[in-house]
């Protein structure tokens, strides 16, 4: 509800609109090149989508199955490696439109509105028949506080609920994209249908990439560029080997010397990939540093598990049940004061039938007195006729 107050200090709420990002999607899996385990994956899922009716209808399980209906997915993985054009080339095969959620105008500083703005989405995509996409989702997925000291800790914890919720009751198709999926909340492993990882390409993908990125009839490339030593020495994402491509073409242009002699070498290429990777370094760098032996980013090996994550995991879970019973309880007075008016409702009609059913009744036992008090008339004059007659003889 528009409140003039609010929106005179911190602007108007934003409209339901506002809050994702509708796209005609037109990249396809061609314009991806993927390791044949993400993309066998991803054949898959599409295999999902495609016989959804086959499976819930013509096979009956929707019968069986009130909730659960649509399809989730989590696109795990480091950055770089095509989880956004995944999810948009899935739209596209599809047919249908891509709604990118926006956190900015998701978000909201007022308590509980968040939420609602959650609900607003699914809404959103379920009237468009729309692909409903949450990049970087760990920002609103994340693992429910075990402790709620704090307003914004029950806030939080709520939010989760409420998108837990609605991905179970979603009918649609709903894509999760992170670079941080150990950040997920448990409670998202069973919600979610399917898990793809998107793995780092290897070598033969790598090179691919390379050659991909370049517009072969109008790239000036040096004689001595080699894709393939590029793939083999460099260890990089797709991303990592995009942002290497247009450095080494910006430094080869700001070569000196004649525009049309200038071309991008295999220096230019080297240099440009070492600087990237350079920069990624420094990006993964802990803010207290790293343990020997260990690496630098999560998805690099498998990072010894905790003792407690067993512990975490229950706490987590515990917590959120907590807040979805005070979320119950707040909601029951509400629900009181519906059941009583209705009850209420049902006994105004229960005396107005029972009074009409009096007035019937009444109605018709005095016809029925009416009737025999003629018919006793009737009896009176021929008895007092017979007399008559009787007498005058």
């Amino acid at each position: 509800m528009p409140n003039a107050w609010r929106e005179l200090f911190f602007g108007p709420e934003p409209e339901r609109g506002g809050m994702v990002e509708s796209t005609i999607p037109r990249r396809t899996f061609a314009d991806v090149i993927l390791p044949p385990s993400t993309r066998r994956q991803l054949d898959q899922a599409l295999a999902q989508i495609s016989k959804h009716d086959l499976l819930f209808v013509d096979w009956g399980l929707g019968e069986r199955h009130e909730t659960g209906l649509g399809l989730a997915f989590n696109f795990a993985g480091p950055p770089g490696t095509g989880k956004t054009v995944c999810a948009e080339a899935i739209a596209n095969a599809l047919g249908k439109p891509l709604l990118v959620v926006r956190y900015q105008e998701l978000e909201s500083q007022w308590a509980g509105a968040t939420a609602k703005n959650v609900s607003a989405v699914f809404r959103a995509a379920a009237e468009q028949e729309a692909v409903l996409f949450f990049d970087e989702a760990d920002a609103i997925a994340s693992r429910r506080f075990t402790s709620m000291d704090q307003g914004y800790q029950r806030e939080a914890n709520s939010v989760v609920n409420v998108l837990l919720r609605e991905v179970e009751a979603f009918a649609g198709v709903v894509i999760f994209a992170t670079n941080l999926a150990a950040n997920f909340d448990p409670a998202f492993e069973r919600r979610i249908r399917t898990h793809i990882l998107f793995e780092m390409p290897g070598p033969a993908e790598r090179e691919k990439i390379w050659r991909s990125q370049i517009h072969v009839p109008k790239t000036p490339l040096g004689d001595d560029v080699d894709f393939r030593a590029l793939a083999e020495r460099y260890a990089g994402s797709g991303g990592d080997i995009k942002n290497a491509v247009l450095k080494a073409a910006q430094a080869a242009v700001a070569e000196p010397g004649p525009d049309a002699e200038k071309r991008i070498t295999q220096h230019h290429f080297e240099q440009a990939m070492e600087e990237v990777l350079a920069a990624k370094r420094v990006m993964d760098q802990s803010l207290f540093g790293t343990q020997a032996g260990m690496p630098p980013v999560p998805w690099a090996a498998n990072p010894p598990a905790a003792a407690d994550d067993d512990l975490r995991d229950d706490l987590s879970t515990l917590a959120g049940r907590v807040v979805e019973v005070e979320d119950a309880l707040v909601a029951l007075p509400a629900r009181l004061d519906a059941a009583r008016d209705e009850t209420m409702q049902r006994l105004e009609q229960l005396a107005q039938g029972l009074e009409v059913h009096a007035q019937r009744t009444d109605a018709a036992w005095s016809s029925r007195f009416s009737l025999l008090m003629a018919m006793a008339s009737v009896a009176l004059l021929a008895a007092v006729a017979a007399l008559a007659v009787t007498v005058l003889r």
